[in-house]
C-alpha cells in the first residue's frame, strides 16, 4: 500500500460505532493512519496544512466491514479471481478485512501457502487479507492438518469449506486443538449422503423445474453433530452460512445450553428465495412466473423458502446468528453458463452485500446500527480480541473506515463490477444503500465519483 496522508478528515458524516454505542452528526479525524477523534466536530482553524477533508453530509461513517468468509481463488484459480481483484470489489463493498478460504490449490495446509497468501496480499492487496487454514490435508478429510503451524504463520481460523469435515473423530479432534491455539474451526455443515445429487432447496420450486433437492435435514444433521462434539470439547465452533430453520432452532438452543458456538449469515439467504431460481424478477426483486432455470441462483447452502428467510433475519436481529458473512465466491462465465445440473455453486457478493442488506433496514427487520454491528464488531469477536481494534472508532485504533449513503438508489450492473465474477442473480435489480468511500489505515481505497452519480 502507498502512504496515506498524514491528516484526513471525514467532516459532517453520521458516525456509528456499535462498539461504543455511538450514533451521532460528527466528523473523524485521523492522523498517521490512525483515528484521533470520532466524535465532536472539528474547528476548520484547527486542521493541519494539507489535510485531507472529505465531505460526508448525507453519509453514514462506520467501522469497515469485515468478512469471515470469502473466496479469493488465488493460488489455483486465477481465472476466477486473485486477490487483487477481490481486495478491490471488497474496497467496493465496504470490506476492508477478508478471511479468505482454503479451496485454492493448493489448499491452504501449509505455513508455505499461508505466507504466499499474505505476501501477494501486501503486494497487490489494497484491504487486509487474513487466510483460513484447512482443518485436513489437502481437504481431504482423512488427517488433520498441521493446526499449529498454519495459526504460527498467520491463520486465523481452521475450514475445509466447499467440503465438510465428515469424520466426527476428526472434527472432536480439530476442535479439541482449537480451544488450545484460540481459532475458531468453522465447518461447511452438509451431510452429502443427504444432500447427494441436489441442486437446489427441496421443495415446490425444484419440483416444478424437475430438479433434484436438497433437504433442510442435509444441514440441520451436521449442525447437531457440530453442536454435541462442541459441548463434548468445549472447543470454539464457528457455523457457516446457516440457511434454515432448523439451524436456527438448533443454534438457539445450543446458546442457551451454554455451548460455545458462534454463526454466520449470507445476504442472499436473508434477502432472496429459491423461487428466484424460475428467473422472473418483479420490480422489488421478487421472483414471478416460471422464466427459467437461473444458474447465478445456484449456491451452496442453497436459496430456501421464504419461512427460512424469515428465521435467519430473526435471528440476526435477536443475535442468535453473531455476524454477516458473504461467502463471495466469484466464478468464471464457463462456470455459470450451463445447464442448472452442471453449473457451480457460488455467488459474487462482495460490491452488492451493502445494497442487498439495506433492504432489511429499509423495511425495519433490522436497524442500521444492528446491520453494521453484524457487520463489525460481530464476526471480530468471532476471531477473537486481537481483531477488536479493526471494529471500532476508538482513538488511536487502525482508520479503517466506510462511508455509505443509506438512501441512494442504484440498479446492479455486472459490466461495472470490479470483481472477476458477475455470477449474481441482482443482475438489473434496483438496491437502495451503497459504499461512496473505504479507507484502510486512513488511506482512501475506494471512492465512488461522487455520491448521486453512483445511481446512474
Amino acid at each position: 500500500m502507498t502512504p496515506s496522508p498524514e491528516t484526513v478528515l471525514i467532516q459532517n458524516a453520521r458516525v456509528i460505532d456499535p462498539s461504543r454505542n455511538l450514533d451521532l452528526t460528527g466528523d473523524i479525524l485521523i492522523s498517521g493512519g490512525k483515528i484521533v477523534s470520532a466524535e465532536a466536530q472539528v474547528p476548520p482553524e484547527g486542521l493541519p496544512q494539507g489535510c485531507q477533508v472529505i465531505p460526508a453530509k448525507g453519509l453514514v461513517a462506520c467501522p469497515g466491514f469485515i468478512d469471515l468468509h470469502c473466496h479469493l481463488r488465488e493460488p489455483g484459480f486465477e481465472y476466477k479471481e486473485t486477490i487483487a481483484t477481490g481486495t478491490r470489489a471488497a474496497a467496493k463493498g465496504g470490506f476492508t478485512s477478508l478471511c479468505c478460504m482454503p479451496n485454492t490449490q493448493p489448499a491452504i495446509d501449509s505455513a508455505a501457502v499461508v505466507d504466499f497468501i499474505l505476501r501477494r496480499a501486501r503486494a497487490e492487496g489494497v484491504v487486509r487479507v487474513f487466510p483460513i487454514g484447512c482443518v485436513t490435508k489437502g481437504r481431504h478429510g482423512k488427517k488433520l492438518a498441521e493446526l499449529e503451524e498454519l495459526a504460527s504463520a498467520g491463520a486465523v481460523a481452521f475450514s475445509d469449506d466447499g467440503d465438510p469435515v465428515h469424520d466426527a473423530n476428526l472434527m472432536r479432534r480439530a476442535l479439541t486443538y482449537s480451544a488450545d491455539l484460540g481459532r475458531p474451526i468453522s465447518n461447511h455443515c452438509q451431510d452429502r449422503v443427504l444432500s447427494r445429487g441436489g441442486v437446489m432447496a427441496e421443495g415446490w420450486t425444484a419440483t416444478l423445474l424437475g430438479l433434484t433437492g436438497i433437504p433442510a435435514a442435509a444441514e440441520e444433521a451436521m449442525v447437531a453433530r457440530d453442536l454435541a462434539l462442541a459441548e463434548l470439547t468445549g472447543g470454539r465452533l464457528h457455523l457457516a452460512h446457516l440457511s434454515t430453520a432448523g439451524s436456527v432452532a438448533l443454534v438457539m438452543q445450543a446458546k442457551e445450553r451454554g455451548i460455545p458456538v458462534t454463526a454466520e449469515v449470507c445476504p442472499h439467504h436473508l434477502t432472496i428465495t429459491d423461487t428466484w431460481a424460475l428467473g422472473n424478477k418483479g420490480t422489488n426483486g421478487d421472483s414471478v412466473g416460471t422464466g427459467g432455470y437461473d444458474t447465478a441462483t445456484k449456491v451452496y447452502p442453497p436459496l430456501r423458502q421464504q419461512a427460512d428467510v424469515d428465521a435467519l433475519v430473526d435471528a440476526l436481529s435477536e443475535g442468535i446468528i453473531d455476524c454477516i458473512a458473504t461467502d463471495h465466491a466469484p466464478h468464471d462465465v464457463v462456470s455459470k453458463r450451463v445447464t442448472y445440473q452442471d453449473a457451480a455453486f457460488g455467488i459474487s457478493v462482495l460490491e452488492t452485500a451493502l445494497g442487498s442488506l439495506m433492504q432489511l433496514a429499509h423495511r425495519g427487520k433490522l436497524s442500521i446500527n444492528q446491520l453494521v454491528e453484524r457487520l463489525t464488531v460481530g464476526p471480530a469477536k468471532v476471531l477473537g480480541p486481537s481483531f477488536t481494534d479493526l471494529a471500532t472508532l476508538k482513538p488511536g485504533t487502525p482508520a479503517d473506515i466506510v462511508l455509505f449513503d443509506p438512501d441512494l438508489e442504484w440498479t446492479v450492473d455486472t459490466r461495472q463490477f470490479i470483481s472477476n465474477g458477475k455470477n449474481t442473480p441482482l443482475e438489473g435489480v434496483k438496491l437502495k444503500g451503497r459504499v461512496a468511500v473505504t479507507l484502510v489505515e486512513g488511506k482512501v481505497v475506494y471512492q465512488a465519483l461522487n455520491t448521486r452519480e453512483q445511481g446512474s
